[in-house]
C-alpha cells in the first residue's frame, strides 16, 4: 500500500486526494499525484510539446528550447522548492509538466491568431485549452474521456495565475458548470500550484536569456544594467578569457536560477510567518499570494521580461517567423472550415460547435505539422 508521507508539512496538499470525476480503483504502487504525473507524461499532448515553439519556431534550430524542454525545466525547479518546504512534490511536478499542454503552434503569436479566429465563439486561451485536453480531448481509457486527473491537479491547472473571479471565459470555452461545483474558484491555489507557477517564471526568464544570447540577438554587455545581474556578470566576466562563451553563458544562467530560487525560499518563509499560515486551509483562505519574489527580485523579474520583450520577442528575426505562423493558423482555420470532414472527426457533443472542434485540432498541432499541412493545402 502507498504510505502517508509523514514528512509532509501541514501546509501541503495531503497525499490522500479528494478524488476524481470518475471513481477509479486506487493503485497499490503509486499515489494519486504520481498517477496524474504519469498520465500527463504518457499523453499525446505532452509528446507534441517537443515540436512546439517556446520562442524560436521549432524548425529554426535543434538546440533552442521547445515547450517540452521548458516544461521539464519548470518541473525540476518546482520539485526543488516543494521539497524544501516539505510539500507534495509529485503534485508540483504534475502541474509543471502539464501547464503548457494547451499551447498552440508558434507560441503566443499562434495563440493570438487562434483567439482571433474564435472571437465570435468564446475565444481561445491556452490555460483553458490545457483543461480541455486533460478532461475532454485525450482519449486513452474505456470508461471516460480525458485523463481523469485528481481535483487537486485540476484546481492547480485552472488557477495557474491565481484565483478566478470572472468565469465567463471558462464557461464559454468549457461549458457552464463544467466542474460541477467541485472547485472553489475564489480560493487561493495550493502552495504546490503557486510553486509551479513561479517556477514557470524562473525557467522562461533565465532560459530565454540563454537562447537569446545563443541566437546573438543581444550580448552579455547588454545585460549589465539589469538589477541583480550586474553582480552575477562581474563574477564570470574574467572566465571568458579561459572558457568558451557558451560555457560562461550556462554558468551565468545557473547562477540566475540559483539566486531566484534562494530569494523565493527566503521571501516565502517570511510570508508564511507574516500571514500566519499554519495549515492547508490557511493557504486556501489567504488573500495574498504566499510564494513570491522579494521586492528587489520582483524588480529583476519585471526588468528581464521587459528586456526580453524588447530585445528578443519583438526582434525582427523572431517576429518574421511568428508572423508567418499567424498567417498559417488563420489560413488553416478558414481552409478547414470550408470542408471540416476532410480534416477532423466531427464532435457530436452538442455543447460545442464545429469551430471549437477546428480550434482543438489546430491548437494541438506542432509547428512542423501546421506548416506542412498549410503547404499541402495551398
Amino acid at each position: 500500500m502507498i504510505m502517508q508521507n509523514n514528512t509532509f508539512s501541514k501546509l501541503s496538499v495531503p497525499i490522500k486526494s479528494k478524488g476524481r470525476f470518475y471513481t477509479e480503483k486506487k493503485s497499490k504502487l503509486r499515489s494519486p499525484y504520481q498517477r496524474d504525473r504519469d498520465r500527463i507524461i504518457h499523453s499525446s499532448a505532452f509528446r507534441r510539446l517537443k515540436h512546439k515553439t517556446q520562442v524560436f519556431v521549432n524548425t529554426t534550430d535543434d538546440h533552442y528550447r521547445t515547450r517540452i524542454t521548458h516544461s521539464l525545466e519548470v518541473a525540476q525547479i518546482a520539485r526543488t522548492l516543494a521539497k524544501h518546504f516539505k510539500l507534495n512534490e509529485d503534485l508540483s511536478e504534475t502541474l509543471s509538466l502539464a501547464h503548457d499542454l494547451g499551447h498552440t503552434p508558434f507560441g503566443h503569436a499562434g495563440e493570438e491568431a487562434l483567439n482571433y479566429c474564435m472571437k465570435n465563439n468564446g475565444g481561445f486561451d491556452h490555460n483553458i485549452q490545457t483543461i480541455r485536453i486533460v478532461t475532454l480531448l485525450e482519449n486513452k481509457y474505456y470508461n471516460f474521456k480525458g485523463l481523469n486527473l485528481t481535483f487537486e491537479t485540476l484546481d492547480g491547472l485552472v488557477k495557474h495565475n491565481g484565483p478566478i473571479y470572472n468565469l465567463d471565459k471558462l464557461d464559454n470555452i468549457l461549458g457552464k458548470n463544467f466542474f460541477e461545483k467541485k472547485l472553489n474558484f475564489h480560493q487561493s491555489p495550493s502552495l504546490e500550484a503557486q510553486i509551479a507557477s513561479i517556477s514557470d517564471d524562473i525557467a522562461y526568464n533565465s532560459h530565454d536569456l540563454e537562447d537569446g544570447l545563443r541566437a546573438k540577438l543581444f550580448k552579455l554587455k547588454d545585460l549589465k544594467n539589469l538589477p541583480v545581474l550586474k553582480s552575477i556578470l562581474a563574477k564570470h566576466e574574467k572566465k571568458l578569457e579561459k572558457f568558451s562563451q557558451d560555457l560562461v553563458f550556462r554558468q551565468i544562467i545557473r547562477d540566475i536560477i540559483n539566486t531566484m530560487v534562494k530569494d523565493i525560499i527566503i521571501n516565502t518563509s517570511k510570508n508564511i510567518k507574516t500571514y500566519k499560515i499554519e495549515n492547508i486551509n490557511d493557504v486556501y483562505e489567504s488573500r495574498f499570494p504566499i510564494v513570491q519574489f522579494s521586492k528587489k527580485m520582483n524588480l529583476f523579474h519585471i526588468s528581464i521580461k521587459r528586456f526580453l520583450k524588447e530585445k528578443m520577442y519583438l526582434h525582427k528575426k523572431v517576429v518574421d517567423k511568428t508572423s508567418h505562423g499567424k498567417k498559417v493558423i488563420n489560413s488553416l482555420f478558414l481552409k478547414i472550415k470550408k470542408n471540416p470532414k476532410k480534416y477532423i472527426s466531427i464532435n457530436n457533443d452538442k455543447k460545442f460547435d464545429i469551430d471549437r472542434s477546428i480550434c482543438d485540432f489546430i491548437a494541438g498541432m506542432t509547428d512542423r505539422f501546421a506548416i506542412n499541412l498549410h503547404n499541402k493545402s495551398k
